[in-house]
């Protein structure tokens, strides 16, 4: 198609940053949400396993509460009673002594998960006996646990032996967790004026309980951060729809804002050029008669009658730039009727034939005759749009080329393309053509493809054109389906 008369609608990617703008704050708060989201289920993960090491530390200490008192009523009824009843006094360095109460201790605490027994005399905190041989005789290991239960209340700690390079309170990798429970020893029945006659001390190894507390803690973390990451990429993708929506809106508020701006400018211009075209189409009317009369009477005058035919040939172009003035200037009201989309352009093909086979141009369209496209237009404006884009793509083609014409059915409407093998449109001028009076031709009123935007969009459709040099050219036209 020729350069000037075909176009395409651009965007101006900076008519919508300060919209896209507005998006940066909630980019902002969708990244610093995900933030707190991690830092949440942080703590949320620390939380749920500190709980959960609370809780069993209070199931292992009431564990060995029971075991404990199990431990307190057979050491009082078959060790303290009988070694008292026989010996008189009770001295665990004797073997006979230590055997009894190993063997006592060691039955009782079967099966359980008791790591090691210590118990401790009431005088100088000394442990008078242990599972462990190599602890008995040593001071000063009770603590704080020793004289609570002294004092005749039980009490449970945790604690952990070489944490390993790294260990953090988080990321807690101790090689050992155990729970020490310092219980009083008393005499049955516990009213009895003897009192507390040691205390005993129950080490159980939580190493791997509590290793499964911090698998369930990097579960739980895991977990919650993968949750927390779908609801993130959700409201991604959430922000960035809305801001592809806020740009398209965008887009087509500008669109909207020239198309108004245009349609203000045309309608001064048009006001003008009607008042212009009606004043010059009057003395054209005159001025084109009385060449041609003054051309039949001067036939034996070849110079004469050859200025005459000039005359009249021109005042014949004149007038058709003064009709183009007029079309485009006085509002066009569709005369609406039933017809078929195919049927038009099978029209203008047919008009054309003569003309496409003298320039050696080539017309495929097959798609054409694929069906039927009705629709409620006014098919002569129709008929006189399409006539022009068919003019525009033969004047590309001085050489010959294709046109290829299809109709598609879309949602609503119908979509025509038409395309040819022409010199294509510069971008620079791709930008201009649909602007009344812009033209590259020596002749041409610029007003080829402005009349037919209007005809098209008072069918309540659109027209847009794709181009590139040297390739050729597109021109999509859409309206819309017979109800």
């Amino acid at each position: 198609m020729p350069k000037e008369d075909l176009g395409s609608m651009e965007y101006n990617s900076g008519d919508i940053q300060p919209d896209a703008k507005r998006f940066r704050l909630v980019k902002f708060f969708a990244y610093t949400s995900f933030v707190i989201l991690i830092i949440s289920t942080f703590i949320l993960s620390m939380v749920i396993s500190q709980r959960a090491t609370k809780v069993m530390m209070t199931t292992y200490e009431n564990h060995a509460l029971l075991i404990a008192n199990n431990l307190n009523h057979q050491v009082f009824h078959y060790f303290v009673r009988p070694i008292m009843f026989r010996y008189g006094a009770i001295s665990l360095r004797e073997k006979e002594q230590s055997d009894l109460m190993d063997k006592i201790v060691t039955t009782t605490i079967h099966s359980f998960n008791i790591e090691r027994v210590n118990m401790y005399d009431t005088q100088k905190g000394q442990i008078a006996y242990s599972t462990d041989r190599e602890l008995i005789g040593l001071t000063g290991r009770g603590g704080m646990g020793y004289r609570t239960a002294l004092e005749g209340k039980h009490s449970s700690r945790l604690i952990s032996r070489e944490p390993a390079l790294f260990g953090t309170w988080f990321m807690d990798f101790a090689k050992e967790k155990k729970l020490r429970t310092f219980i009083p020893f008393r005499a049955e029945p516990p009213k009895s004026y003897l009192g507390i006659l040691g205390v005993f001390e129950l080490t159980q190894d939580l190493t791997k309980e509590y290793e499964s507390i911090i698998r369930f803690r990097y579960l739980i973390f895991g977990v919650s951060l993968a949750i927390m990451f779908l609801i993130f990429l959700a409201l991604l993708l959430v922000v960035r729809k809305a801001e592809r929506i806020l740009r398209k809106r965008a887009q087509e508020q500008r669109l909207l804002e020239d198309q108004l701006n245009q349609a203000e400018r045309l309608a001064a211009l048009g006001e003008m050029v009607a008042g212009v075209s009606h004043e010059i189409k009057n003395p054209l009317g005159i001025i084109r008669s009385t060449a041609e009369l003054l051309a039949e009477k001067s036939a034996s005058d070849q110079t004469q009658k050859k200025l005459s035919n000039i005359i009249f040939e021109e005042s014949g172009r004149l007038n058709d730039i003064v009709t183009d003035f007029l079309d485009f200037a006085r509002p066009q009201v569709p005369n609406l009727q039933d017809c078929h989309l195919e049927q038009i352009i099978d029209r203008n093909i047919s008009f054309l034939r003569p003309e496409l086979d003298k320039k050696g141009v080539i017309v495929n369209n097959g798609n054409l005759h694929g069906g039927s496209f009705a629709i409620e237009a006014d098919p002569e404006l129709l008929y006189r749009a399409f006539l022009n884009i068919f003019l525009n793509a033969i004047q590309s083609m001085e050489d010959g080329g294709n046109i290829t014409v299809k109709i598609e059915e879309e949602k609503e409407n119908y979509s025509a393309e038409i395309q040819d093998t022409g010199v294509g449109i510069s971008k620079k001028n791709l930008k201009k053509i649909f602007n009344p009076f812009f033209t590259t031709k020596d002749t041409g009123s610029g007003l080829g493809l402005p009349i037919v935007k209007k005809i098209i969009e008072g069918h309540r459709g659109t027209i847009w054109i794709e181009s590139e040099e040297e390739v050729g050219t597109r021109v999509f036209v859409t309206l819309p389906r017979k109800e």
